[in-house]
């Protein structure tokens, strides 16, 4: 829901600090073992929180289009995206899936839970598990998947505090200079995210340069 500027109403900045973020790097001889963590508190209930990351008729509202068996031993397809099939499901607490694309299987497990005092609402958190290719890795860095899954969690911020029924980039946001500026605000904390998990400085700001231009269509 974008005005004629193509502006989402959205504090960029806000939201890019209002996620949480973990990293943890184990090199091995041909990937690297990557755990990526994201964390932030929407303005609702558990119950809302867990339906609006569930429900097959609200995830095309802020994520994509997911059809298949959304329950325990189901398998499901992201429209044009990842596939897998469901490993656990606690309702309304907690779910892991596989996350299968371009024959690579990695895994994911989502989260909710309440939140009370200053911050009250609930807390959605994402964690994602994979064996990366040493030479994609050293290419993009935790950005190339996690600036995806931040633009989901963008998404998901507008759909729960303006009732958004369409994902930003089903928009035409992401050629916008508000995107840009997204865009670059979290790859660029995803390199912080690198270093501070041990990647030295110069390579993951070269990769972070490298996946601020791939998701700008930039890229060469």
């Amino acid at each position: 829901m974008s005005d004629e500027t193509g502006e989402l109403p959205v504090d960029i900045a806000g939201q890019l600090d209002a996620v949480e973020r973990g990293l943890t790097i184990e090199q091995k001889e041909e990937v690297a073992r990557v755990q990526s963590s994201l964390s932030q508190v929407y303005a609702t209930t558990v119950d809302d929180l867990w339906d609006a990351c569930t429900n097959a008729e609200r995830l095309p509202r802020w994520f994509a289009p997911v059809t298949g068996d959304l329950k325990l031993g189901g398998r499901y397809q992201v429209e044009g995206n990842a596939g897998g099939t469901v490993e656990s499901c606690e309702p309304p607490r907690h779910f892991a899936a596989t996350w299968e694309f371009g024959g690579a299987v990695s895994r994911i497990e989502v989260s909710v839970e309440a939140v009370t005092g200053a911050e009250e609402g609930a807390r959605l958190t994402l964690v994602h598990r994979a064996d990366t290719p040493n030479d994609f890795w050293a290419t993009y860095g935790p950005g190339a998947t996690g600036v995806g899954w931040e633009l989901g969690l963008l998404g998901l911020a507008l759909h729960i505090s303006t009732g958004a029924s369409k994902p930003p980039e089903s928009s035409g946001w992401e050629t916008s200079p508000q995107a840009r500026e997204f865009v670059a605000g979290s790859s660029h904390r995803w390199a912080r995210a690198s270093v501070d998990a041990g990647t030295p400085e110069e390579d993951a700001r070269a990769a972070e340069l490298r996946t601020t231009a791939f998701y700008r269509g930039e890229e060469h």
